[in-house]
């Protein structure tokens, strides 16, 4: 399957078009302070960080830059600035433990590394050796930005760009198949992968949520994922600004304020995964705020179970069930909101220009309703896993990438989740491994067996409970302790449970069936 559109720089310089075409349109708004940057600001800001990232910094084309950050104006004008120089983010899950962080800056090996004061404390316990020697605090860099704006206010306060460019313009150095971004996903060997982004999975991936969302200019949406996650970026973020629509940014999730600012800022989208929906429904302003502008609610992560599917219809708010995956897109399946009670479960269909196939472990397409792995082609496909071509063989084959993910299809051409084909875990819409959890808790000298399992929670969804045969005795809060050092908070299990032996089967083998998922 050929993907033979080429990007010249001004097909994929969105910030230049839309500073262009709607200069004084507020891009982005920070929620949590206030400011608002309009596309001609964007697009500046774009440029002078990409002139300090070069001369200052000395970043260069092919050169990975590191943030540690929460979700911040910034952060975004620092992307497109990355793209200009045609340098790649990476942006580091600010959640994580030294050893965790330390892990994927010995593997990005980042030229240099930004970061927020607030994580110094954290970045102290990193090995020397791990980060890179060239470090830019966040808040200089926020500083930069201000200043630079104040100059740009002051002496052009409507942009429109002429046939000659002005002096501090910086030509995208951005290629379509280079990495532009990766992002680290956790694996099945317990380790961080970081899979590559590049312009033309972002490109194609917009190009999918457009046409699949009905996308306009004139679509707003409150942002409250984080940037270390495909979804802060790639779910909504990137298309919108492909789109010239309108983004809010809120630093971390909070029921009330997300209605909240979403009424106050007239959102016509909203997004969540079933846990935050409920928490939602639950507060003052879903009955109060005034929510008459939002189309429908696209909702990822798992099935949302279908009294809470009416609640949001009868406040006149429409289901979109979707899928994805940091891998491919990461919008792949979309469930027309007409089609939410009467295919409650369903992800929907593949987006355009996207190919599925379900499939048994020869790769054989199994019969319609029949379980099967979910194999996917498209351009919005990752070009593999930085540094790791063993994964990235093991998941792209032929053409195909390998999901992991069980589905199976229904006779109307309807798709199911039916479940991982691993043994990872949704929490709150956070994707746990428990080979991680796993690999921790060995390391423990009371330990002796570990096997961590997802089990049902009534506000996460899922969280973990990790099983264990011990050496000698050891309190449940010790080893909940020891995970709290050494994993990011989501990941710690929420329940230790104690057996003399764990289950196996004839060879030895773990068996994790065996192990009793309702407590």
């Amino acid at each position: 399957m050929g993907h033979e559109l080429q990007f010249s720089i001004d097909e994929f310089d969105w910030t230049k078009q839309w500073a262009l075409f709607s200069p004084q349109n507020v891009a982005y708004r920070d929620a949590d302070t206030d400011v608002s940057w309009t596309w001609a600001e964007v697009y500046r800001l774009s440029c002078s960080l990409a002139k300090e990232l070069s001369e200052n910094w000395g970043i260069v084309r092919g050169d990975r830059v590191a943030l540690l950050a929460t979700n911040e104006l910034e952060s975004i004008a620092l992307f497109h600035a990355c793209l200009r120089v045609g340098a790649c983010l990476v942006p580091i899950n600010f959640r994580l433990a030294a050893p965790e962080i330390q892990h994927v800056l010995e593997d990005s090996e980042p030229a240099l590394l930004i970061y927020q004061s607030q994580f110094s404390a954290t970045l102290a316990q990193v090995s020397a050796q791990a980060g890179p020697e060239r470090r830019w605090e966040f808040e200089t860099l926020q500083r930069h930005c201000q200043q630079d704006l104040e100059e740009f206010r002051r002496s052009s306060p409507a942009l429109r760009l002429a046939s000659a460019l002005p002096s501090w313009h910086r030509q995208m150095q951005a290629e379509a198949e280079a990495p532009c971004m990766i992002l680290y996903t956790s694996g099945t060997t317990g380790k961080p992968k970081g899979a590559m982004i590049n312009p033309r999975m972002l490109f194609w991936n917009s190009l999918n949520t457009t046409l699949r969302l009905n996308l306009s200019q004139n679509d707003v949406f409150v942002s409250f994922l984080p940037f270390f996650h495909t979804g802060g970026w790639n779910v909504l973020l990137t298309p919108f600004a492909h789109r010239g629509a309108r983004t809010v940014l809120v630093k971390k999730f909070d029921a009330e304020k997300i209605l909240e600012t979403s009424a106050r800022e007239g959102a016509t989208i909203l997004f969540g995964v079933p846990t935050t929906m409920e928490m939602m429904s639950q507060t003052r302003a879903f009955r109060e705020a005034d929510l008459s502008r939002v189309r429908y609610a696209i909702v990822g992560g798992e099935p949302m179970p279908i009294d809470l599917i009416r609640t949001w219809q009868e406040r006149g708010i429409p289901i979109r069930q979707g899928f994805g995956l940091t891998e491919f897109g990461p919008n792949v399946f979309s469930l027309n909101e007409e089609d939410a009670l009467r295919k409650i479960g369903s992800i929907g269909f593949p987006n355009f220009y996207i190919r599925a196939r379900v499939v048994d472990d020869e790769r054989r397409d199994v019969a319609t309703g029949e379980i099967g792995e979910l194999i996917l082609q498209g351009p919005m496909c990752m070009p593999g896993y930085w540094r790791n071509p063993k994964a990235t063989a093991e998941s792209i084959r032929n053409g195909w990438l390998h999901t992991g993910d069980l589905v199976r299809k229904d006779a109307e051409g309807y798709y199911y989740v039916a479940g991982r084909k691993k043994d990872m875990f949704i929490s709150g819409g956070e994707n746990v491994y428990p080979v991680e959890i796993e690999r921790v808790l060995s390391t423990h000298p009371a330990v002796r067996e570990v096997a961590v399992i997802g089990v049902p929670d009534s506000k996460w969804g899922e969280v973990g409970c990790a099983y264990v045969a011990l050496h000698r005795d050891v309190t449940s809060e010790e080893l909940l302790g020891f995970c709290a050092q050494h994993l990011a908070k989501y990941k710690v299990p929420k329940h230790i449970r104690v057996l003399s032996e764990l289950p196996k089967g004839d060879s030895g083998k773990l068996l994790k069936r065996a192990l009793p998922r309702e407590l």
